[in-house]
């Protein structure tokens, strides 16, 4: 195993490569402890230690960190700590680490996700953006389902209608028509928008 760069990635820390792939991220009392320069051989008991003891360290508390910092889901977590220069077999045994505390786990956070948004949002609203946070997609749509149902989609579009201060009571035709059509594009069943705003006046 050679050590072919070090590679400054701040005032206090560099990102090792070895045989030309980087490896993690040290700081500079580390590279002195462990002796690493460029070029120059790295015995792979070392190379193990590292990663075993220095590296895993740091990753679990970086995790930590992240999840007492704010909710997070784990392809959230996983994408924080490889933007912070963790090789992949680090990222998983933090990520099964701070799992094995219960301090990370999808499902709840999709049920807190909809719980803090379902009456302002469609449910097709929240499915898209649970997906964008790494939800998987069976497990969206078992949380929605959970929390999901015709009378949350009726306070939503209250909700929205207030916010718009539109008024079904007073409005024309038209303005039911268009305020229909962007309640729909927002997801909502055309059912429901119907029974909130009175199409049938």
């Amino acid at each position: 195993m050679t050590v072919t760069k070090v590679e400054p990635v701040s005032k206090t820390r560099s990102r090792v490569y070895v045989d030309e792939q980087p490896v993690f991220v040290l700081y500079k009392g580390e590279l002195s402890r462990y002796q690493i320069r460029e070029d120059e051989e790295l015995d792979p008991e070392v190379y193990e230690e590292i990663l075993n003891t220095v590296v895993l360290k740091r990753a679990k508390a970086r995790a930590l960190h992240l999840l007492n910092d704010m909710g997070r889901t784990e392809a959230q977590l996983k994408a924080k700590l490889r933007q912070g220069g963790y090789p992949e077999e680090t990222v998983e045994e933090a990520i099964g680490y701070v799992k094995s505390f219960g301090y990370l786990n999808d499902r709840e956070y999709a049920r807190s996700f909809i719980e803090g948004r379902k009456d302002k949002k469609s449910r097709k609203e929240l499915f898209g953006a649970l997906l964008k946070k790494g939800i998987a997609k069976e497990e969206a749509e078992e949380a929605l389902d959970e929390y999901y149902c015709q009378e949350d989609s009726g306070a939503a579009i209250k909700a929205i209608l207030r916010k718009k201060k539109f008024e079904p009571e007073t409005a024309c035709r038209a303005e039911k028509q268009k305020m229909g059509g962007y309640l729909m594009r927002k997801g909502f069943r055309y059912e429901e928008i119907c029974r909130i705003i009175q199409f049938y006046d």
